[in-house]
C-alpha cells in the first residue's frame, strides 16, 4: 500500500454528483469519523466501483490522500443492508439515523469507533427488523445512545429544577433543558415541556442501556404507538441540539401512526 493511501470501514451517508461520471461520496468511518472521497467513474455502467458506493452500504475502502479530498480506490462491501432496500419505513428510518450521525460528526472524530460501531449495529437492527415495532426500538436505542456519544445524554433520574430523585410519579421531559422535571416544579418551567409518564421514563432508560441484541420488559411490551411518542419525543430533543437542520424528517413525519 502507498505511504500516502489508507484503508478503512465506512458507511456510505451522502453523495454528490460531481461530473458526468464521478461523484463525492460522504461516509462515516471507523478510524477518522466523517470523510469525503471522490468515486471516480462510479456513474459509468462498467464502474469497479459501481452498487458499493450506494447510499447505506457499509465498505472496507483503500483510499488515496489528495489535497482537498481523498479518492476511493477499492471497496470491499461488508454488509448492503439489503433487506432495508426492500421496505419504505426502514429506508426512512435509516435514512434519518444518518444523516444524525453526518449532522453531529466530525473529521478525525476522536469517538469514531464507537459511533461507527452503534451506526453499523442500528442499521443491521432496522435491516433485519421484522415489523414495525422492531424498527423504533433499533432507532430509538440509536437516538438515546447517540446522544450520550455526543455529550448531549438526557438526565432521567433526577429533577432538573429541584434537583430530587424522580421515581414512580408523572414528570415532564424539557428538551432545553436536557431532561426531566418533577410534577411540582412543573409551573416553574416555562419551556416546552411534554409529560412523561414514570413508566415511558423507565422505557427511555431501558432502551439506553440495552444493546441492539437485548430484549427487556419494556421493550417487549411496547406496541408502536408508545414507540412513536418516544421516537418523536427524542427526534425533538436532537433536532434541537443539531448543529445543522434535518431534511428526513420531512418524510418522517408524513407517515401515519397506527
Amino acid at each position: 500500500m502507498a505511504q500516502n493511501s489508507f484503508v478503512t470501514d465506512a458507511i456510505n451517508l451522502k453523495s454528490y454528483n460531481l461530473s458526468e461520471s464521478d461523484k463525492i461520496i460522504v461516509m462515516y468511518s471507523k478510524d477518522k469519523g466523517l470523510i469525503r472521497g471522490v468515486a471516480k467513474g462510479v456513474k459509468k455502467p462498467k464502474s469497479k466501483l459501481g452498487a458499493r458506493m450506494d447510499l447505506l452500504v457499509a465498505n472496507t475502502l483503500m483510499l488515496h490522500k489528495g489535497r482537498n479530498l481523498d479518492t476511493i480506490c477499492q471497496a470491499e462491501v461488508v454488509n448492503s443492508f439489503y433487506k432495508t432496500r426492500q421496505d419504505m419505513d426502514k429506508i426512512c428510518y435509516s435514512m434519518y439515523i444518518t444523516e444524525v450521525v453526518h449532522n453531529f460528526g466530525v473529521e478525525d472524530d476522536p469517538c469514531s469507533e464507537n459511533i461507527y460501531n452503534l451506526l453499523y449495529k442500528t442499521l443491521n437492527a432496522i435491516s433485519t427488523s421484522n415489523n414495525k415495532v422492531e424498527i423504533l426500538i433499533a432507532v430509538i436505542k440509536f437516538q438515546l445512545k447517540m446522544m450520550i456519544e455526543s455529550g448531549f445524554s438526557i438526565e432521567l433520574e433526577k429533577c432538573l429544577c429541584c434537583h430530587n430523585d424522580v421515581k414512580n410519579e408523572t414528570m415532564y421531559f424539557v428538551p432545553q433543558l436536557g431532561g426531566i422535571i418533577c410534577s411540582n416544579c412543573a409551573d416553574k418551567i416555562h419551556y416546552h415541556k411534554k409529560q412523561l409518564p414514570y413508566k415511558l421514563r423507565d422505557f427511555f432508560k431501558q432502551m439506553s442501556l440495552n444493546d441492539f441484541d437485548e430484549k427487556g420488559e419494556y421493550e417487549q411490551k411496547a406496541n408502536e404507538k408508545v414507540c412513536m411518542v418516544t421516537f418523536e419525543v427524542l427526534k425533538e430533543y436532537i433536532a434541537m441540539k443539531s448543529p445543522k437542520k434535518f431534511k428526513s424528517t420531512n418524510i418522517l413525519q408524513e407517515m401515519p401512526i397506527k
